[in-house]
Parts: structure tokens; sequence; C-alpha cells
């Protein structure tokens, strides 16, 4: 399996890890009730529900990204590095939405998406 396939893993898997330490540290979490929970969070706790529901939502894209590639034959040095680098920006996105730093997270959300898009275009660059 390809380098890229991995990391369309690695980012279905990431917004699961992205909230898991907020419920986990959280004294008033209630697994039959998480949605609640979740509308009563703050802090970093409130931010870790933001980043991974926007990890929900990129996700689709960077997923069909590298699936178009792998899908047209274009897997290899390229598409690996722009699979990791989205991986890479994606824990940069959710380190800082939970350090409270929404400029540099903006910048850093641009970059990923840019970087699935190049992604999903690489097999008309040839």
């Amino acid at each position: 399996m390809s380098l890229s396939l991995w990391c369309v893993l690695i980012a279905a898997i990431l917004p699961i890890a992205t909230v898991a330490p907020a419920k986990w540290s959280s004294p008033g979490f209630d697994n039959g009730d998480p949605r609640g929970w979740a509308s009563t969070a703050t802090g970093w706790r409130k931010r870790a529900i933001a980043a991974q529901q926007n990890g929900f939502e990129i996700f689709p894209l960077f997923a069909a990204a590298a699936l178009t590639v792998q899908t047209l034959g274009h897997a290899g040095g390229a598409a690996d590095l722009l699979s990791v680098a989205f991986v890479a920006l994606r824990l940069a996105y959710v380190a800082c939405y939970l350090a409270d730093r929404p400029t540099l997270r903006s910048a850093v959300w641009s970059l990923g998406f840019f970087v699935a898009v190049a992604l999903f275009t690489l097999p008309a660059w040839g």
C-alpha cells in the first residue's frame, strides 16, 4: 500500500485522536450524552471539538485527492510528499487550535487546503 493511502488512514483517525484527550480529561464528560458535553465545553476542550469538526470537514477532499492520484496511476514521490505534508499540516493545525493561535491556525489550514488541491490536480500536471 502506498504512503499516500497510509496518510488517508492517519487523516481519518486524526479527528478522533484530536478530541479524545478533551473527553478523557473532562470530569463532566458523559459518554451517554457526548453532544451535550460538547455544547458545554470551554477553553482548550472547546477548541479540540472545533478542530475535530474541521478535521472531518477537510478529510473528504484529502481522501478524494489521494484516491484520485492512486486511480489515475500517479502515485509515487510527489503524491507521497504532498500526502505527508497534508498530515503534518493537519497536526500543526490541531496544535495551533489547541494553543489558541487563530491567525497561525488559519495560515496552516490554508496551506493544508492548497496541498490537498495540489494532490488532487497532480495527475493534470503530467
